[in-house]
């Protein structure tokens, strides 16, 4: 059996905040005052939304990538690689820590059921069959919805209602971009692999192209809700995408992409303050 530190690994505790930071941003948007953010719903699946939630995205999707995985520098000294032995123990982690979280919420919070079920389908199935969408261009960066829906759900916990659709658009195709350049370093792994993502079809500079013109779009459609904070946020992501273009070679992108997280936490600590901060004060 693999150690607990393992399964944190295969977690990648420095995408954490994808799914955390939107979770805290629904409930910014949710609560009407400071004191809903440490109500028991809240810090329950707070604390479902750290390691569970990142566990069942990165774990099912190693189980069913070994074959491109072990293809990928990557996997060898930034990520972890699943070799087949690990793939049962690695499932039965996942289903452990989801399952009591998946189970408590009908009894108790049953208005965020319908956010949490769309979470998990397009969790499992981005990566697993019999849809598995990371291997279907386009499709695989629509999957990645998913990260706007710890969103969708903590506004559902705290305020029993469905968010509007244009946020969950709006969510969508930011979380599409950011996929999409994720995708990026991955190109010759993924065609060695046989492997066809939106980054494979379109290539580098497409794929670039593709992440701007997203980007711009979710960012025109969020100013109705954020205002100011969409434009600094296009303005944000339109620089990185310009210091790609910018970079020369493959290993030029990767250096982006290793602070890619701190930019997208960067943009996610901008956008809880500028909702929360009004009821904070």
């Amino acid at each position: 059996m693999p150690k607990a530190a393992y399964f944190l690994q295969i977690s990648r505790p420095r995408f954490w905040i994808y799914v955390f930071g939107p979770y805290l941003v629904g409930l910014a948007a949710a609560i009407t005052s400071p004191d809903q953010l440490i109500t028991l719903p809240a810090l329950v699946y707070g604390l479902y939304f750290l390691l569970p939630a990142n566990l069942l995205i990165y774990g099912i999707n190693d189980i069913f990538d070994y074959e491109t995985d072990r293809r990928n520098p990557k996997k060898a000294d930034y990520e972890g690689l699943v070799t087949p032995d690990k793939r049962r123990p690695l499932a039965l982690a996942i289903l452990a820590t989801s399952l009591p979280f998946v189970i408590l919420l009908p009894a108790l919070w049953p208005a965020a059921m319908l956010s949490m079920s769309l979470f998990i389908f397009f969790s499992v199935f981005y990566s697993a069959p019999p849809i598995r969408a990371k291997t279907k261009p386009v499709l695989d960066s629509a999957f990645n919805v998913l990260y706007v829906f710890p969103g969708a759900f903590a506004y559902q916990l705290i305020f029993g209602d469905f968010p509007p659709v244009a946020t969950i658009i709006a969510g969508g195709l930011w979380t599409m971009a950011m996929h999409a350049y994720s995708a990026i370093p991955d190109i010759e792994a993924d065609r060695e692999a046989g492997i066809s993502t939106v980054a494979t079809l379109l290539g580098r500079t497409g794929t670039l192209i593709y992440c701007l013109a997203l980007y711009l779009a979710s960012a025109a459609l969020a100013y109705a809700f954020i205002g100011w904070a969409a434009v600094v946020l296009a303005a944000v992501f339109t620089v990185m995408i310009a210091i790609s273009f910018a970079s020369s070679d493959d290993d030029g992108i990767f250096n982006v992409y290793r602070r890619f997280p701190l930019v997208n936490a960067a943009a996610g600590f901008l956008l809880f303050w500028y909702i929360f901060g009004p009821k904070a004060f």
